[in-house]
């Protein structure tokens, strides 16, 4: 296991001075980005290498949402690889242990050079120690997303540079970012779902096609042409 601890920013909570749902996600991406780097095996030597790690789904379920100034310890580990699939937990814990965000993920290995996916070998993850650690105890979700028939359109969002990361692809917490956007602002999201389809490069148009099922809300951000970049579920308490 993998762990950094940190304190919640003023720059990261929303108007009820908690950790917003895209820090959260923040969170999660940056601890696993934080091990890639202290193994030597991040950025520059996934750039070295002809190859990038790309997130195809996330689930992350919320316990409690952190409160501005609260002390936490993130967490992640890889417990499995299975073909090209690399498959890794996460937490967030508060400073006595209780679990304030529980999440599971699902990344592929890209051959940058090819352009396609490939198998995951022996020195892709080498230093993870895969296999020591247990999968997290939490009721998992399928990595798909189904679509309801029935939306409604949201405001249409073009990427911008600050959506950008170093892959040069819109960022993964902005999707949730985005889809949380076109939702109404006092709803509390227990559990959030992400599957990615297409990354979205600067300059692209997203329209959001909300769909609602009692507390369920889904997202699909979509092009004008109807390429689905990514189908953001959320379940709110209190809808």
């Amino acid at each position: 296991m993998y762990s950094f601890n940190a304190r919640v920013r003023y720059s990261e909570v929303g108007g009820d001075r908690k950790l917003s749902l895209p820090g959260v996600v923040n969170y999660l991406q940056d601890c696993s980005t934080f091990q890639s780097e202290d193994l030597k095996m991040g950025i520059d030597y996934l750039e070295l290498s002809r190859r990038a790690w790309w997130l195809s789904s996330w689930q992350i379920v919320m316990e409690r949402y952190p409160r501005l100034g609260e002390e936490i310890v993130v967490s992640t580990w890889p417990y499995a690889f299975k073909g090209m699939y690399g498959y890794r937990n996460f937490t967030i814990r508060d400073r006595q242990g209780a679990f304030l965000a529980k999440a599971n993920s699902v990344w592929f290995l890209f051959d940058t050079a090819a352009g396609r996916p490939v198998k995951v070998g022996e020195e892709d993850i080498r230093g993870y120690k895969t296999g020591e650690e247990e999968k997290l105890d939490m009721e998992y979700a399928p990595r798909r997303i189904s679509l309801p028939e029935a939306y409604w359109l949201g405001e249409p969002v073009k990427v911008a540079r600050h959506h950008i990361d170093t892959n040069c692809h819109m960022n993964n917490a902005q999707y949730v970012a985005v889809a949380r956007e076109a939702l109404p602002e006092n709803l509390r999201i227990r559990e959030v779902r992400v599957e990615y389809k297409k990354a979205a490069v600067m300059g692209d148009v997203m329209i959001p096609r909300i769909s609602q099922d009692k507390d369920i809300y889904v997202v699909a951000l979509c092009s004008r042409e109807d390429i689905i970049y990514a189908v953001v579920w959320m379940q709110a308490v209190g809808a």
